[in-house]
């Protein structure tokens, strides 16, 4: 039998994730909503860049979710609260001061819940840091949207009280502020759509899993060698049947033939190996050496996908259909993660 790591550090860490997808689509909602609110053609501007931005961030909550392999489910407090500020956005109790205000402190919990994250990511352990990665992003670009909209809620709020303009003082301090903020964040704040393609998804699970496999080489506890090779299963698994799904047939034609079937004879072999360590005894002086066996097995399909196969990607597909298969292969991992559960119950 698979023992899996989901326990409930990292189950609280999937409902903390939910969370935050539940929170990334109602921050969407507000800023069509406020866009149709507001007069000012800068602001509004700035607005469909956030939403441009969080959209795109939705995308990857979604491949963190899917490369983290744990299901969890939205707190019922949060469906709760999200169902609220819909109401109060969408009707006029409010001013429009106040509902960006409300929105400045959405986007400030869902850089906090981020951070949280990144930091029980460290305490649980190398495989979650390695699947969460690409939250990094979302958190820089939210951090940065608060300091525009510190901007904005002044500007709005000095209108609403004096019906005058506001001095641009802090608005210039703001720009300051998100450029300062982009220079220390380099390249993961301006990071945008066309790089998280296939290849991108595809590499993320390989260090994910060769991380799994450094676990087990540095522990002597048999319970715990068992949960990682439980989620090393799990991850594999599902995977390598992603790949035949998606990737392999749409790589074949320029690929060759030859090249994409040793893939597929590569993976059925990884298949039979871990069916036959999932058998052994994690305790039993052989099952390291199985896992170990696997691992080079592994590493060296990881090798020819990363150099051969990618580079043929990379000739022969454009960023859009890169981008697409990326989006078809997580679809496929997230439906294959739900079956793989329901037959280890």
């Amino acid at each position: 039998m698979v023992t899996s790591l989901d326990d409930a550090k990292r189950i609280a860490i999937a409902s903390k994730l939910a969370d935050m997808k539940e929170i990334q689509a109602l921050l969407m909602e507000n800023e069509q909503t406020l866009m149709s609110a507001c007069n000012d053609e800068e602001i509004r501007q700035r607005l469909q860049d956030m939403l441009e931005d969080d959209r795109k961030n939705m995308g990857i909550l979604e491949t963190v979710i899917v490369q983290y392999g744990v299901k969890g489910e939205p707190k019922s407090t949060t469906q709760e609260m999200v169902k609220s500020v819909k109401r109060l956005m969408q009707g006029s109790e409010l001013s429009l001061y106040e509902k960006f205000a409300q929105h400045e402190l959405l986007k400030h919990g869902q850089t906090m819940s981020g951070l949280l994250i990144h930091k029980a990511a460290q305490v649980v352990g190398a495989d979650v840091e390695a699947a969460i990665t690409p939250l990094n992003t979302v958190n820089f670009e939210n951090r940065a949207h608060q300091e525009q909209l510190k901007g904005v809620l002044e500007v709005i709020g000095v209108r609403e009280l004096t019906g005058k303009e506001a001095e641009q003082g802090l608005w210039a301090r703001v720009q300051d502020a998100v450029a300062a903020l982009s220079g220390v964040a380099g390249s993961v704040v301006s990071r945008t759509d066309d790089e998280m393609n296939i290849q991108d998804v595809i590499r993320m699970d390989h260090q994910k899993v060769n991380m799994l496999f450094a676990q087990i080489e540095g522990s002597d506890n048999p319970q715990k060698i068992q949960e990682y090779f439980g989620q090393i299963y799990k991850d594999l698994t599902v995977h390598a049947e992603a790949e035949e799904q998606v990737v392999y047939p749409a790589v074949r034609s320029f690929y060759g033939e030859s090249d994409t079937q040793e893939l597929y004879d590569e993976q059925a072999e990884m298949k039979l190996m871990l069916d036959s360590i999932k058998a052994m005894s994690p305790s039993s002086s052989e099952f390291k050496q199985q896992v170990k066996r696997l691992k080079d097995a592994v590493m060296d399909h990881v090798r020819q996908e990363e150099s051969t196969m990618f580079a043929a990607i990379r000739n022969n597909c454009s960023d859009e259909q890169k981008e697409r298969l990326a989006t078809e292969f997580k679809a496929a991992k997230a439906k294959l993660q739900e079956r793989l559960a329901a037959t280890m119950k």
